[in-house]
């Protein structure tokens, strides 16, 4: 090949010119560093301050953001403070629940750029943010500067495949973060616990989106750097955050509370309190599913037919006792009601929990 043609091929394909699944492994692989630099720079970092980072590794994580999404890390750590704050309510800026489904699914990124503008927000919720000279001189001011230069950076090493690369890394965390997180993890999937608020998690598995999947268990505890709670639960964020540690780039600061039980204490004092409160969503859950779920379950045996519409019933009503009430609608509300009527035991074992949530509230 002579130099010409070499320099034609080179227009045509740019530097690289990978085969199809080829391009679609590159694909993944640099939106995943994306996802990473979400979930733990901006998510479980910044947000929350549940692990503290390496200078070069924050470093990192804001010029890859800025490159690939052009978000601020005070107006993403703001909006999510203030989602946390008033969770599933009115001033949450990206609500399902308010908003509809459809509204926060396909129309996240809008939600998200709204709310960036309202500087209240900003000033109440996005303290302790960089605030450094790149990031006023150069991250906030010409915040799509970045995203150029991406294009630029793709059409260099894939020619006219980079305008398909480049749109890739462009929807990816409007799609997948402003989208399914805000959107389904508010919507549907499984709850280990019963948050105040109607999250769920998605998928068992966390690794499309960084772990971010597990939403009910991060709301449960917010304050984490681990987002898997389960055994069978896995948080690819909380593998990259132990490996960073084992480098001394990395410091968890908070992680689920595992509880202990001592079988051979026999009285009640402060520390069981203590515990019992540090602890009080593993109480919820274990109460639910050794208490009341085997009431419900108990109940349909004695009632319905042992059909398929039956078990689907059974397995759709034993999920309601997971969510807050204020978040089901008014039909699910009065089947909940008419099955707990009809059986004094689950009216009674309902009533014992609500009384616990009670004081825990009020502590």
């Amino acid at each position: 090949m002579n130099f010409d043609s070499a320099s034609f091929a080179f227009n045509q394909v740019g530097l690289f010119a990978p085969t199809w699944y080829e391009f679609i492994l590159i694909a993944l692989a640099l939106t995943h560093i994306t996802i990473v630099s979400v979930t733990v720079y901006l998510h479980r970092h910044s947000a929350h301050r549940a692990l503290e980072l390496a200078s070069p590794v924050k470093h990192f994580f804001r010029f890859w953001l800025w490159l690939t999404t052009g978000m601020n890390t005070k107006a993403w750590t703001a909006i999510h403070r203030k989602h946390h704050a008033n969770c599933d309510h009115p001033e949450d800026p990206h609500s399902p629940v308010h908003y509809g489904i459809n509204k926060v699914l396909f129309e996240g990124a809008e939600l998200y750029d709204e709310e960036s503008k309202q500087q209240k927000t900003l000033d109440q919720y996005g303290r302790g943010t960089p605030d450094d000279w790149i990031e006023r001189n150069l991250y906030v001011p010409y915040k799509h500067t970045g995203i150029v230069i991406m294009l630029f950076i793709d059409l260099f090493f894939f020619g006219f495949l980079g305008f398909t690369m480049w749109a890739i890394q462009m929807l990816w965390i409007p799609v997948f973060a402003a989208g399914v997180i805000n959107g389904l993890g508010h919507h549907w999937g499984y709850r280990n616990f019963e948050s105040k608020d109607a999250s769920t998690n998605i998928s068992p598995i966390g690794l499309l989106i960084g772990g971010e999947e597990l939403h009910n268990n991060h709301h449960t505890y917010p304050l984490s750097a681990k987002l898997s709670v389960k055994k069978w639960e896995f948080d690819v964020g909380w593998m990259y955050i132990k490996m960073l540690s084992a480098f001394g780039l990395a410091k968890v600061k908070n992680s689920v509370p595992v509880e202990h039980l001592d079988q051979s204490k026999l009285d009640v004092d402060l520390d069981t309190v203590r515990a019992l409160i540090a602890n009080r969503f593993q109480v919820l859950a274990h109460y639910r599913k050794k208490v009341i779920l085997p009431m419900i379950s108990s109940h349909f045996e004695q009632n319905a037919n042992h059909n398929t519409d039956g078990k689907k019933g059974l397995r759709r009503v034993q999920a309601w006792f997971s969510h807050d009430h204020q978040f089901l609608d008014n039909d699910k509300r009065a089947q909940l009601s008419a099955i707990s009527e009809d059986n004094p035991s689950l009216n009674l074992a309902i009533q014992l929990r609500d009384r616990l949530k009670s004081i825990w509230e009020r502590t």
